[in-house]
């Protein structure tokens, strides 16, 4: 199985995995993170968990200060991703790819509706309705989760056709006496005219000949059934499955899953906020289940294949040296959700007595949660982006308030029912191998005979 899955199945998912287009969405979704994680605090700030609180700060004119320093980070995280794509893209081509970052975020608005409008519809038919349009603005909801499908598409063509101008020689060159700052301005001129002519051609075909636009069009008939394809069982078993399982052969599968589920992560993350902004946080209006803080609080928490039960049983129960001390190692790693110590020092990798409990976890964890949230036990999460270094019970109260906390607190406590038996039998292997009870190695032998006294 071990030769089967290095030969024949790793290869050509690490292949895909290190395409350029791959390569640019894990990297370029690396630059709105700061920004992402600085909109979450204001964000709690702003909507804050106790309602008695929130009131109060909405009452001095707090709060949506606070929402505004939100609305321009988290809100527009979409924008920071497109720059990021097409930037990393250019990079790993060996050009200047700032021009190209600036190029893409230029196409991504070119491509968007500049109007804004409104229709209130009212039952009493003796009112009328009431119409209105804004012409000549950015509507901020296209540089968010609803924009983040194009801003890929965007980023990762932007970047390619730029790097095609460069490598084919397509650009003004001006004479060396030239300040090199003012040479490479005009150095992206030729690829920029070309590129935004194209954009803006695209635009008009999607607004002569369908009266839409296409980050419109995109978001109807690509990015709402992708979220709605990982907002379901197929989604659970991607972001609980994939990662521990190519974990478990030493490949870092929280880093590749991620890089390809995140945006769509983030985009359901920011239609339920959308929702809870707007008190409908419910099933019925449309709220995601399986969402960034699905992922980060509920399946990756103490670490990959949720660990923390197996760390506390080092700790608490381990009769060998070896998990004993690793359990010291580990304890504060696992607080924040780092659980490398472990994974290369126990080992977890290729060990095939701990993978049960280390595949399965993750998984009871991700169905067990989908199903309480679908039930209505608990609330859908409210789409605040939590970092994923927060610890465990604090990261679940500010997704999901107290109900979130205390299923958080449920899971973890699973972790240790589901490890405890494997655990116990590896304890038992280790502690065998420590007092001496392992068979001794052909070398000690041949020492033993060369030196009986010893």
């Amino acid at each position: 199985m071990n030769n089967f899955i290095n030969e024949k199945l790793l290869p050509p998912v690490m292949k895909f995995v290190n395409t350029k287009a791959v390569t640019a969405i894990k990297n370029g979704m690396l630059y709105p993170i700061p920004f992402i994680v600085i909109g979450a605090v204001f964000l709690i700030l702003g909507q804050f968990p106790i309602q008695g609180v929130q009131d109060y700060l909405n009452e001095i004119g707090l709060g949506p200060i606070f929402m505004q320093a939100n609305n321009a980070s988290f809100g527009i995280m979409a924008l920071f991703a497109v720059f990021g794509i097409a930037y990393s893209w250019v990079r790993d081509e060996g050009h200047d790819a700032v021009p190209a970052g600036m190029l893409a975020i230029v196409v991504d608005i070119i491509l968007q509706p500049d109007t804004v409008k409104s229709v209130t519809s009212i039952a009493n038919p003796e009112r009328v309705s009431t119409a209105w349009q804004v012409s000549g603005v950015i509507d901020k909801a296209w540089l968010g989760g609803k924009g983040m499908i194009v801003a890929i598409i965007v980023g990762l063509l932007v970047g390619w056709s730029y790097s095609w101008f460069m490598k084919k020689g397509f650009t003004i060159k001006l004479p060396e006496q030239v300040p090199a700052n003012v040479a490479a301005s005009f150095t992206a001129l030729i690829p920029g005219a070309a590129i935004v002519t194209v954009a803006t051609a695209i635009y008009g075909i999607f607004k002569l000949g369908f009266n839409t636009t296409m980050v419109e069009w995109i978001y109807a008939t690509i990015q709402t059934p992708l979220q709605h394809a990982t907002d379901g069982p197929l989604g659970v078993v991607v972001v609980a499955l994939l990662p521990v399982f190519l974990w478990f052969f030493g490949v870092h599968g929280a880093t590749i899953v991620g890089g390809i589920m995140t945006p769509l992560l983030l985009a359901n993350n920011a239609d339920n906020l959308a929702l809870y902004k707007a008190g409908k946080l419910t099933l019925d209006n449309g709220a995601h289940i399986v969402t960034q803080a699905f992922m980060d609080q509920f399946i990756t928490v103490t670490g990959s294949g949720m660990t923390i039960g197996l760390v506390i049983f080092m700790l608490v129960r381990a009769k060998s040296v070896q998990m004993k001390t690793l359990g010291k190692l580990e304890i504060v790693p696992a607080l924040f959700n780092i659980n490398e110590p472990i994974l290369f020092g126990l080992p977890l990798v290729l060990n095939p007595l701990l993978a049960i409990p280390f595949i399965l976890t993750p998984l009871v964890s991700g169905f067990a949660t989908y199903a309480v949230i679908a039930m209505g036990i608990i609330p859908p999460f409210n789409g605040m982006y939590v970092p994923w270094t927060t610890p465990a019970i604090v990261s679940g109260l500010i997704v999901g308030g107290w109900q979130g906390a205390l299923w958080q607190a449920v899971m973890l406590v699973m972790t240790g029912f589901m490890y405890y038996p494997f655990a116990r039998k590896y304890d038992k292997v280790l502690l065998a191998e420590e007092q001496g009870d392992a068979q001794p190695s052909a070398a000690d032998i041949e020492k033993l005979e060369e030196n009986p006294a010893n």
